[in-house]
Order: structure tokens, then sequence, then C-alpha cells
């Protein structure tokens, strides 16, 4: 009786904490960054390092290996902006390895990052997104040369963390220049300018 009392409030999501969603979904007016950028982690296990997490297979992981806070860095060529972090965790497959703290920094580089948003994982399953727009309505992404992500802590204090896949995305520009609106179709793209 006990047990289903703490699965039903385990169920309700804690004020403040990601808990995960199965399926990865995100607006239409958002496009992939991260391929175009250079990534790097503290540690890993031999086997288990940057292309795991940039592999598409929510088999495989990344798996730090020694002292906290564990870290992913991403850097870019050019200031890009960036409007969500999305991970995927799995608190049932990875228990004590899975992220229960997460830190998001960004900046030019090493020497100047800023943390710009920390949250809590309570037990989470499935993509966790992580909105890098600030506490000002007008403030919907951020622009930066490099974004770090560190776990802070795992559940059950484990020491080494799992994260199964990391996707970062950003505005999809405007394909016509100085247009308020944006084209869908081709056609209204092909004829959207005067020579």
């Amino acid at each position: 009786m006990e047990s289903d009392a703490e699965e039903e409030t385990s169920a309700t999501p804690t004020a403040g904490r990601l808990k995960g969603s199965p399926e990865l979904t995100v607006d239409a007016d958002m496009r992939e960054m991260a391929k175009t950028a250079a990534w790097s982690v503290s540690s890993c296990k031999a086997g288990n390092g940057v292309a795991a997490l940039r592999d598409d297979n929510l088999d495989t992981y990344w798996q730090s290996d020694g002292a906290q806070p564990h870290l992913v860095n991403i850097q870019f060529q050019k200031k890009v902006q960036l409007q969500l972090v999305v991970l995927y965790v799995d608190f049932k497959l990875d228990e004590s390895y899975t992220p229960s703290k997460i830190s998001i920094r960004a900046g030019d580089g090493f020497h100047n990052l800023k943390e710009i948003k920390t949250v809590e994982l309570a037990k989470p399953v499935g993509w966790v997104h992580i909105s890098l727009s600030g506490a000002d309505p007008r403030e919907t992404f951020i622009h930066t040369f490099m974004l770090q992500i560190a776990v802070l802590s795992n559940h059950l204090n484990g020491r080494d963390t799992h994260v199964r896949q990391i996707k970062i995305f950003g505005p999809r520009p405007n394909p016509v220049p100085r247009q308020p609106f944006h084209f869908i179709s081709r056609e209204f793209i092909t004829y959207s300018t005067i020579r």
C-alpha cells in the first residue's frame, strides 16, 4: 500500500525538476545546430566517448570516468544562436549513472564561461528539454561560440554518468533576408525577390 502511494507521487512532476518525455519533439522553426560544432568531453570510458552522444542510437551512451563535474564541451567556429538543449537520459536503465543536476554554461571559450541555467532532474526517462531563453520574454536564444554542459551530481550519489544523446537547437534562419515573415514553399521562395 505504501509503495502505491510512492509511485503516485513520483509520477507527478516536482516543481523545478524535469522528468523527460519519450518522444523528441521540437518546433518546426528550430534546426539542429550541433552538427557543425567540435565536441569534447572531460573524460570517458573506452568505447563510450563523444561519438556515442551523436550517433542517434539510444542504446549507446557517453560514460564519464573521473571526478565530478563531468563536462561536455561544444565549440562553434562562429557565433551562433542557440535556443534549446535536449538530452536523452534513462533512469530505469542507468540508475546511479543518471544525472540529477546539470549546469549549462556559455561563452566565447573556456576562459569566460558563465552559467546560464541550472536544472535538476527527477528520475528522468526520455528526452529532457532545457530552454536557453532568459527571464525576459524577448530573450528567446543566446549568442555564443561555446556551450558547456556540466553534470554536477548523479542520482543515488553515483560517481560516473551516462548520457545517451545530446541535441542542440537554434532558430531556423529566414531564407529571404530582410523579410519579416517566412515563406515555406519552394515556389514562394523562388518568386520572393525581384531581380
